[in-house]
């Protein structure tokens, strides 16, 4: 797919093209969007339950089409650079709303001015897709640190986060790599999403609970108690001991460790 730049349209009425919130559907709605011919200036993207109805607006169900999605990021890769790409896959993984026709406007620019739009911060629309592939980037960095896994005595190590951002994409490949002869289980509690990896195979994303009539924080996997317990515990004293007592600071504490990454961490358990 060469994206090239649709004609304009002299009907003024707006076409809100609404996809899902994942990277895919928001590549589609891309792709439809510019294929459109309605020119970039009388269209916008938005998530799927994440707008308000406009009464001069027309609106467009976009369906996820994977084959799309792959055409618009081998697009950006080839035609621009993995950086660009980068970034919009990055800030189509942060929270909504307005995610989506914040890439639009980045994507716009990018194929106007070429890979150096990376560098144009001054430029509104890059600031937006900017703040958001580094908020993306820090909350994957900071999971890949404070993941925690749990033996759920049956040969699957499972565990759980809640995170702002989709970081699960970001995250799986790193414990795919380091633990790429056990089984186990990462699940998003926030998105309802899971990362399995089978023994000696490659991960994959899915939904977790479709086929489960009970909600991600209700559903637990069954603990190996004995051993599970006594590592728990080992951690746990190891965590309260290290510490000098005289130098614990709280405030600097919260800077390296936020509160809300410590719901499911081990050492902070109850």
């Amino acid at each position: 797919m060469t994206l090239p730049r649709p004609e304009q349209n002299a009907d003024s009425t707006r076409t809100v093209f609404l996809c899902e919130d994942t990277p895919d559907g928001i590549f589609t709605a891309v792709y439809d969007a510019w294929d459109s011919g309605l020119g970039h200036q009388n269209v916008a993207l938005e998530l799927n339950g994440c707008f308000n109805y406009s009464l001069f607006s027309q609106y467009v169900s976009v369906s996820t089409d994977y084959e799309k999605s792959f055409k618009v990021a081998r697009t950006l890769n080839h035609k621009l650079s993995g950086q660009v790409f980068s970034m919009a896959y990055y800030a189509a993984l942060a929270q909504p709303p307005g995610k989506a026709d914040a890439i639009y406007r980045f994507l716009v620019l990018a194929f106007r001015h070429g890979p150096g739009i990376v560098s144009m911060l001054g430029l509104p629309e890059v600031q937006a897709v900017f703040a958001l592939w580094r908020k993306v980037g820090n909350e994957a960095h900071y999971f890949r640190e404070f993941i925690r896994f749990s033996d759920t005595g049956s040969g699957i190590l499972f565990g759980k986060v809640k995170p702002k951002c989709n970081v699960l994409p970001l995250v799986a490949p790193l414990f795919s790599d380091r633990m790429p002869s056990e089984s186990w289980a990462l699940l998003d509690e926030t998105r309802n999403l899971a990362v399995f990896h089978p023994a000696g195979q490659e991960w994959f994303l899915t939904s977790a609970f479709e086929d489960f009539s009970e909600s991600p924080a209700e559903y637990q996997l069954p603990q190996n108690a004995e051993n599970e317990d006594q590592y728990r515990s080992l951690w746990k004293i190891f965590h309260k001991t290290i510490a000098i007592k005289e130098r614990i600071n709280p405030r600097c504490q919260r800077n390296q460790l936020p509160l809300w990454y410590r719901k499911n961490m081990t050492e902070f358990m109850d």
